[in-house]
């Protein structure tokens, strides 16, 4: 799966777990907790989304370091290998 594959179903996951952002561009510069408003339960949603989509898992640890969304694709990524 390429980079860019992982980037787009990452984009869908967050707006299907986060209907507020509707009609708001998001991309790989986007903060994720603050560019996105997403609270901490939505937070948890898309992380299990994205672990079941993907088949990662990824530590807590990590995803406490992960500001953007770019980060986000790029942890997903390196967990794929």
């Amino acid at each position: 799966m390429t980079r860019q594959e992982i980037l787009e179903k990452t984009k869908k996951i967050v707006y299907d777990c986060v209907p507020e952002l509707e009609g708001v561009e998001i991309n790989e510069d986007s903060v994720v907790n603050t560019d996105m408003g997403m609270d901490s339960m939505n937070f948890i949603l898309v992380i299990c989304k994205l672990e079941a989509e993907f088949n990662v898992r990824i530590p807590n640890r990590q995803w406490n370091k992960l500001s953007t969304l770019g980060e986000v694709v790029d942890a997903i990524q390196k967990y794929m290998q």
